[in-house]
């Protein structure tokens, strides 16, 4: 067998691991905490914090976190006005697997916003955890 056979497949594992070791570096530097879909109900109702949807309209649609303010990724910088009036509360910022919540969290706390959590795992998360979604 080929030496190229078996270090390709230790080089994409490597790389994967590197993208998700960079990913999570990069959050924790903007000063956004990943939190688990049961730390997300927990501030919901300890901290009253505000869950932000970032998916786009469809799958905001098939079904969300119950009260989240949809704000599509694209949309998140135009539309960071309104949530200047949130500044004080807990924001969590989810989407289907964490990925673009992610960045817009790095955003948001660019922009002074001071307690942001992403949501790790996105609704993935939060259906494994067999947790209600609204329609």
């Amino acid at each position: 067998m080929p030496e190229w056979t078996l270090i390709l497949p230790l080089g994409l594992a490597a790389g994967i691991l590197f993208t998700k070791w960079n990913a999570r570096h990069r959050l924790k530097r903007a000063g956004v905490r990943e939190i688990g879909a049961r730390e997300t109900m927990a501030l919901i109702k300890e901290k009253k914090a505000l869950v932000v949807d970032v998916r786009e309209a469809s799958e905001f649609k098939a079904g969300r976190i119950p009260k989240a303010k949809h704000i599509p990724l694209r949309q998140v910088g135009k539309r960071i006005k309104e949530l200047e009036k949130h500044k004080g509360r807990p924001i969590i910022v989810n989407c289907r697997s964490g990925r673009r919540s992610a960045s817009a969290s790095m955003l948001l706390s660019k922009n002074g916003f001071d307690n942001v959590y992403n949501l790790k795992g996105g609704i993935i998360a939060w259906n494994r955890a067999n947790l209600k979604l609204e329609k």
